[in-house]
Parts: C-alpha cells; structure tokens; sequence
C-alpha cells in the first residue's frame, strides 16, 4: 500500500506544532528568586557579621575580666601556706622567716625571683632554691644547701668553703669529715706568683675533688707552696699530693695504694703513674 503523500505529511505537522504550543502555552512555575535578593542571602550575612563580631568581643572582655578578678581581686587563689623543704643544716623556720612571702597576697602576683634572691641573700648557705606554687593556696620553697669541702680556722670559730671557693658561713664546731686548711707558704718561692687567695683555690680544687672514702679521712690539707700539698689523713698518715695538677689521677691511684697497702703510713701520689708508700 502506498505511503502517505507529501501533503497528507504536512497536513500533520501544523497538529504536533499546535501541541507544542498547547505545552508552552500551559501554567508554567515560577522562576526562582535570584540568589542574594531575598531576606536571607549575602547582604543579610554581612549585616548580621558585626553584630555577631562584637557579641564575641564582648564575651571575650567578660571572660578575661572575669578571669582576672578570680586571679587578683578574689579570695579563692591568695596565698594561706608556704613550705620548705631540703634543708639539712638549716631549720625551716630559718628558711620561712628570710623568704618573707606575703600571706594574702594573690597567688598569681607573688615575685618567685624576688623571693629566691632574698632567700641567698639572707642565707649564703642556701646555693640554689626553687620557688614554686603549689595551687590554690600554696608557696613552696625547694633548697639546696651547700656543702663544705674545706674548712679555714679562725679563733676558735671555723669558715666553712664549697666546692665552689665561696665562704659561706662560720660556725663554732667543725663538721665532721670535713678538713682543715693549713695554709703557710709565707716563705715559699713561688709566694710573689700564688698570693693566698690562689693557694686557697687550690687547696679547695684538692678538697672538693678526692674521691668520696678519701675525702672522709682527711683531716687536714697543708698548702706549703703551689705544688707541695701535703693531706693529712685519720690514723697519722700522710699522702704527698703535690699540685692540684692530675687530680682524678692521684685520687684513684692513693684509692689503690691505701688497699693495697692498708697498714702504710705515708703515700706519695704526686707523680700518679709511679706512686710510692712507705711506713707498712
């Protein structure tokens, strides 16, 4: 059967135009508000910005002055007890009273350098303290004392020297395993270029450097000259030490020679890779 003729074609394309029409020509929705037009675009994000920006501020000046009152201005944080703790030859009270902390005072503003410094400054034999707070009420004060290695006679009295060359006080009785200092090199040759300030150096480098088991058994370190050092030990025993040169050195070769030969009553370690004894 024959097809459809050219006009019989075109007399169905008006109808599918007409629907399309017919479609156009319906209830078409509404096109969208653009973005940024209504209440809730951009311009209303950047309004709301400042307001939002200064609310935090605000909040933020609150809190820190807030803050700032329970630090300073409150009685919750004020300082009610100070301790003292490492003392050894000095009482806490001793320590309590030359730290002189404020009680009341808020925690946060007590001067913890000052405090150290004044405690040093009151108490030489304090060497280092830690000044510590120990929230919400606390101070505490954490010493190191110093030790004596030597010791130098003065009347009846005894100047007590650390490790360090500092004299740091004087008391009446001689602690116990600490020697004394004989210095007398007013005759020595060498006396014009080692005043007594430099011996005492010396004698205190000897002292603060013998080993722990010698250092107890030293009475006495006599200084005649820079290098004639002579220890005087418990029992009348004598060790030749000379300089304070090679003291590591001469400590363990003495430590050798007082094993091997325990019943000796004079050592020589001034020349420590060939030390002698004698007296056994």
């Amino acid at each position: 059967m024959a097809g459809a003729t050219t006009a019989q074609r075109g007399d169905r394309g008006p109808d599918r135009s007409d629907r399309s029409d017919r479609k156009g020509s319906g209830s078409a929705k509404p096109p969208k508000s653009s973005k940024g037009s209504g209440p809730r675009g951009p311009g209303a994000r950047l309004r709301r910005g400042p307001a939002l920006a200064l609310l935090a501020l605000a909040g933020t000046l609150l809190l820190g002055a807030g803050g700032t009152w329970v630090l300073y201005g409150s009685s919750w944080l004020r300082v009610e007890k100070v301790s003292a703790s490492g003392t050894e030859v000095l009482t806490s009270e001793q320590v309590l009273t030359a730290a002189a902390v404020p009680l009341g005072a808020p925690l946060v503003g007590v001067d913890t350098d000052e405090i150290a410094s004044r405690l040093r400054g009151k108490l030489p034999r304090i060497d280092s303290v830690d000044v510590v707070r120990a929230w919400p009420h606390g101070i505490g004060l954490k010493v190191t004392e110093r030790k004596p290695v030597l010791l130098i006679k003065k009347g009846t009295e005894f100047i007590e020297v650390d490790a360090g060359g500092v004299r740091f006080d004087t008391v009446p009785k001689a602690p116990g395993g600490v020697p004394v200092l004989d210095l007398s090199a007013e005759r020595s040759p060498s006396g014009r270029r080692f005043d007594e300030e430099r011996l005492l150096h010396e004698a205190v480098g000897i002292a603060g450097g013998l080993p722990d088991a010698i250092a107890k058994e030293t009475v006495q370190v006599k200084v005649g000259s820079y290098d004639s050092v002579v220890l005087e030990l418990t029992k009348g025993r004598t060790v030749v030490w000379g300089s304070g040169e090679l003291g590591e050195a001469k400590g363990r070769a003495l430590t050798a020679l007082l094993k091997a030969a325990p019943k000796a009553g004079h050592f020589d370690v001034s020349v420590p890779t060939a030390p002698a004894v004698s007296g056994s």
